[in-house]
């Protein structure tokens, strides 16, 4: 893991959110599942971007420090998520995202029989809020994900994914899709309960300001191991990988 250039304040850090890496220019963190990336219609004080720029301003509400969005999650999905501290750092992002590399993992029902592929098509939101795929390519925007499974029981499997766009919801719809939806999606799969199965597991890019390259792991929710107690091998850091 590579080590914060700023002293991580842990008493200002808010509940649902671990600090991977601060320094002058960013900050990575770990986002739990349930909280908003950022303000809703419905929501707008407890999302991860508030919360974090009450962090950065210590508490103080006067103070001028802010935060700048980079890319989000589902209010569903955990994670790993990167903050800018400047406009302009935000943009020199922008101006590399294509080149970021963003890997989740999901565990979604049943096996699947091609264990590695990639999912293409164009994603148009319904009057419903709910994405689809369209056979239009004027209608949708073109969205691409690339997965392989890791593992599998008899009613389960966990699949890695590279996120190769990044759509609303583009995760969720590609796998719903497929026939193979992800555990506890409500909005994607009928008869599901619980959390949704799925996280922001890492992030590699270049720094913004220096290019240096930063890679950043996650660490698996002790959820994900409830449906592959017997292999007991998906985690992060030091423990075997899957």
């Amino acid at each position: 893991m590579i080590k914060s250039k700023i002293k991580i304040r842990y008493r200002y850090v808010p509940a649902g959110i671990s600090i991977l890496y601060e320094d002058q220019d960013i900050i990575v963190i770990d986002k739990s599942s349930g909280l908003l990336s950022v303000k809703a219609k419905y929501e707008k004080e407890k999302t991860t971007h508030q919360l974090l720029i009450n962090y950065v301003r210590k508490g103080n509400p006067r103070a001028k420090a802010n935060l700048f969005v980079v890319h989000r999650l589902d209010r569903e999905t955990s994670g790993v998520l990167v903050f800018a501290k400047s406009f302009k750092i935000r943009e020199k992002f922008a101006n590399q995202w294509d080149n970021v590399e963003k890997k989740y993992l999901a565990i979604v029902h049943g096996n699947l029989a091609k264990k590695n592929g990639i999912i293409e098509s164009y994603l148009a939101e319904g009057d419903d809020y709910m994405m689809r795929s369209v056979e239009n390519p004027e209608e949708g925007k073109f969205a691409k994900t690339k997965y392989k499974v890791k593992n599998e029981s008899k009613n389960y499997s966990i699949l890695e994914i590279d996120l190769l766009t990044g759509k609303k919801n583009q995760i969720r719809v590609h796998l719903s899709e497929l026939g193979h939806p992800i555990v506890g999606d409500l909005k994607y799969s009928e008869n599901e309960r619980g959390r949704l199965a799925l996280h922001a597991f890492s992030i590699k890019f270049k720094h913004p300001f220096n290019n240096q390259e930063m890679e950043f792991e996650t660490k698996i929710p002790e959820f994900f191991t409830n449906y592959f107690k017997p292999q007991g091998k998906i985690g992060a850091h030091k423990q075997p990988r899957y």
